[in-house]
């Protein structure tokens, strides 16, 4: 199949399958640890400033980011990214912080305050009287979705929030359920070429349950949505020695999806079931599921213990995969419209990145991995990365091959009594470079 290509000589292919034995190599079970050899290392260009999840810091936490390409002027892009509580963030190419927008504030006493998770971005969507770029993130603390329009040369800054006052809640029938929690969580948008509508899949927390919504314009110039329908994902599964599965969590709560990405080259929707594993189905939620890769310890058997708050994990059965250590977390498509390309996939629990083919006809198949490593006099790598997002267009002189971001769990140096989070900027081509010819 033909991949994109940097400008620069790739990995030869000794290197390549030395690489590939490297990274299948077996990781302790929840361990966290990385494999014995690790996978080729790419290095972050910059990063942006840390953010805090504290009081002092706004409650800001770094999570998901996406890339948005001024075409007219590619070294003016952008980087949006949430920070959960703290609202969201736009860097320009230099990950210098350009605005800052607040979550909304709780709607009452006792309630969550907003809680942006995922973003993701709708390219020339007609909103009033013309087209216009739009930013949609999840609001995990409200189970809403919110909506920003993007003009990269507004004076009070490029975003814009154009929700619509009256969009309802995702999945919460009242204010009751919404505090529980089981609210947006994950989030991919997604335009069908056949009728040029825009829409968008969320996933809920700690519930399988997905759910395609179509985004509405308002005359007033607001966007609004409306839920076209849902569908579930396992919770259970059936291993090969016939008995029944599920992954160990807190009692109630189910095997959840966040990282997502859709293929518009195809309408295919990539699903990271945390986990369990990557899913492969129909964008508009109808049709068959596939799962295209499990995590290590899909099968593993596991006890909650309600003392100490977490799993504890029984012999493993080996059935599960070989690449992704859960969990499964930010989903992206490296390539070009015409469907060529990768899907690479963020596996947290050993904080390497793993790349699927993302040709269907080819299943999907392994390609490579790689890791966000720390050089010296450079910036820090990604460990327990959230979300991620690629875009291999040039952006000016500062990537003329694309860029992909990376969240980082855990930012270095820091303060120790104040741990931080941030956003790694690297160069597509060295990852082209690290995971194909």
């Amino acid at each position: 199949m033909a991949k994109p290509r940097s400008a620069r000589p790739a990995l030869g292919r000794l290197a390549l399958v030395t690489a590939l034995a490297a990274l299948t190599a077996t990781v302790p079970l929840g361990s966290g640890a990385q494999a014995a050899t690790a996978p080729p290392a790419v290095l972050p260009h910059a990063e942006t400033p840390a953010l805090h999840d504290d009081e002092a810091g706004g409650n800001a936490d770094a999570d998901d980011p996406a890339i948005w390409r001024n075409a007219a002027d590619p070294d003016r892009s952008l980087v949006i990214a949430t920070a959960k509580q703290g609202g969201l963030r736009v860097y320009d190419l230099g990950a210098r912080e350009v605005q800052s927008l607040p979550a909304p504030a709780a709607p009452g006493q006792g309630d969550a305050p907003g809680r942006f998770n995922n973003v993701d971005l709708v390219r020339g969507m007609r909103v009033g009287t013309g087209r216009a770029d739009l930013a949609v993130t999840s609001d995990r603390g409200t189970d809403r979705l919110r909506v920003y329009r993007i003009d990269r040369d507004r004076a009070g800054g490029p975003l814009t929030d154009v929700t619509d006052p009256s969009a309802p809640p995702v999945f919460s029938s009242s204010q009751q359920e919404i505090s529980e929690q089981r609210t947006a969580y994950g989030l991919a948008t997604w335009k069908d070429p056949s009728t040029g509508r825009s829409y968008a899949i969320v996933s809920r927390r700690e519930r399988t349950r997905l759910a395609l919504v179509e985004l509405t314009a308002k005359p007033d110039g607001t966007v609004g949505y409306r839920q076209i329908r849902t569908l579930d994902l396992p919770d259970r599964f059936t291993l090969p020695n016939g008995a029944s599965w599920s992954p160990c969590a807190e009692p109630g709560e189910l095997p959840q999806v966040e990282g997502m990405v859709v293929d518009p080259a195809n309408g295919t929707l990539y699903a990271g079931q945390e986990d369990v594993g990557i899913w492969r189905l129909r964008a508009d939620l109808t049709g068959p599921t596939q799962l295209v890769d499990k995590v290590r310890e899909y099968g593993v058997p596991g006890t909650y213990d309600k003392a100490t708050e977490k799993c504890v994990a029984g012999a493993d059965p080996g059935y599960g995969g070989t690449h992704l250590t859960a969990d499964v977390e930010g989903l992206t498509l490296l390539g070009q419209d015409g469907g060529d390309g990768y899907l690479l996939a963020s596996s947290q629990g050993d904080h390497t990145f793993a790349a699927y083919d993302r040709e269907r006809s080819e299943g999907n198949a392994y390609e490579g991995g790689f890791r966000v490593a720390a050089a010296s006099g450079a910036p820090d790598g990604s460990e327990e990365c959230d979300g991620a997002a690629v875009l291999n267009e040039p952006l000016g002189d500062a990537y003329p091959h694309g860029l992909l971001v990376v969240q980082d769990g855990h930012d270095a140096p820091g303060d120790p009594e104040r741990p931080s989070t941030d956003f790694k900027f690297v160069d597509a081509g060295d990852v082209l470079d690290a995971v194909g010819d």
